[in-house]
């Protein structure tokens, strides 16, 4: 018997696999990446920045100074990285005036604790901070037509800012490709209209929206060209590993730095797919597992290692629940996923609904194989609302698979679902 401990919350659980019906355990590789501290990576990269001035040149005589950075679901190092962006800033601009403005895209609001616990205390009360919130339209300002077509409006902190910088992370996303870079702008700091367009049906069911892919993928291509117009002029993007920690870090020009970023990201973790009658994985634990809605993403790596009418295990704490009512009544309001598909498939781009492209992707999953959701007693009713099926810890999963495909089925694991490129 194999034991393995997968992402949840933020511990772990474990998982007991029969050896001989184990296939593969998938994870990405995770060499020693620099000497140092966390910090000092950090600091290397913003010393020597790609296809950029450093930060301290570009800030100088600016007065009005935009930071993006991500929200409470992304796990950015924040109380190391954000005080480093702040010292460069004032080293070039004493006395700038900085915003700090949180990328909630179409999140819900980040909340006084959260802020405390991703920046520290300092930082959360002495800064002054914004919290984007896409549906206020008077706090929105207009960028220009996507390539695409749609309109682009944006936080109008934006365009009121000499200079406009962002942080972030980089890691395979299931339909932007990469994170990180341009999606600070788009969907972060974008207006839900626009969000509400770029996330559209037939752009979600493109071959070149998934993890891993920026040539040809529509959705990148929208946020690219937002990036551009909002004038992002300096990004900060980490790469991290399964404890949070800081292993590479890539700073400079939103585009040449990102793309240097993604590189690296996409050489440490894509892998064959290995296909199983199961595939068990996790969103890899605090903060990606807090909804259901996030925890799509690990989905989307099981899909690619489970065979037809075979089973998928995601492992999720859910501690805020399903992560959107719209997500939720997708498939709490039909009887079954092929109906969900088939509704949102019908929707065109200018009448994309809140959330279907989350409920578009989850739905495919569950065309493809059974779902069981590991998560607490207190999530059973809205897993099992939302069609799927539910299970107290990942050995009980296990045995719920086996009754399903058979007690002989072969396994594959992936531990963190999020961190793959398969």
């Amino acid at each position: 018997m194999v034991t393995l401990d997968m992402p949840y919350g933020r511990g772990t659980m474990s998982l007991h696999v029969p050896d001989a019906r184990l296939r593969a355990v998938i994870a990405p590789q995770r060499p020693a990446m620099a000497a140092g501290t966390q910090e000092d990576i950090v600091r290397a990269a913003l010393a020597q920045p790609i296809g950029s001035l450093p930060l301290h040149e570009l800030a100088r005589g600016k007065q009005r100074v935009l930071i993006i950075t991500s929200d409470h679901t992304r796990p950015v190092p924040s109380r190391i990285t954000m005080p480093l962006l702040l010292e460069q800033v004032r080293r070039g601009s004493p006395d700038a005036d900085i915003t700090i403005l949180m990328a909630t895209g179409m999140h819900r609001e980040t909340t006084r604790g959260e802020l405390i616990e991703r920046f520290g205390a300092e930082i959360a009360e002495k800064e002054h901070i914004v919290i984007h919130q896409a549906q206020r339209d008077e706090d929105m300002a207009f960028f220009g037509t996507l390539p695409s077509g749609g309109e682009l409006w944006l936080n109008r902190l934006a365009a009121q800012s000499e200079l406009v910088i962002a942080e972030g992370f980089i890691e395979p996303h299931f339909f932007a490709g990469f994170s990180g870079g341009r999606k600070s702008i788009l969907p972060g700091i974008a207006s839900r209209k626009t969000v509400l367009y770029n996330h559209n049906a037939a752009f979600i069911a493109s071959p070149n929206a998934r993890a891993g892919r920026l040539e040809g993928n529509p959705i990148h291509r929208d946020m690219i060209y937002a990036a551009r117009q909002a004038k992002l002029a300096f990004i900060l993007n980490v790469l991290i590993d399964e404890d949070k920690r800081v292993i590479a870090a890539v700073a400079g020009d939103c585009e040449r730095a990102h793309e240097a970023g993604c590189a690296l990201c996409g050489k440490l973790n894509r892998a064959e797919p290995v296909i199983s009658d199961i595939a068990v994985t996790s969103n890899g634990g605090y903060p990606l597992d807090q909804n259901l809605y996030q925890s799509v993403k690990g989905m989307t790596a099981a899909e690619a290692c489970v065979r037809q009418d075979g089973v998928i295990i995601m492992c999720a704490a859910l501690g805020d629940g399903h992560g959107g009512e719209s997500f939720f009544r997708w498939f709490a309001d039909r009887p079954d996923a092929q109906t969900v598909a088939a509704d949102i498939e019908s929707i065109p781009p200018t009448e994309t609904r809140m959330d279907q492209w989350e409920a578009q992707i989850l739905a495919r999953v569950m065309l493809r194989a059974s779902c069981i959701i590991v998560t607490g007693e207190e999530n059973r009713a809205l897993v099992e609302q939302m069609h799927l099926r539910w299970a107290p810890d990942a050995d009980a999963a296990l045995a719920m698979a086996e009754a399903l495909v058979g007690a002989d089925a072969t396994v594959t694991v992936i531990p963190n679902g999020v961190g793959v490129i398969l």
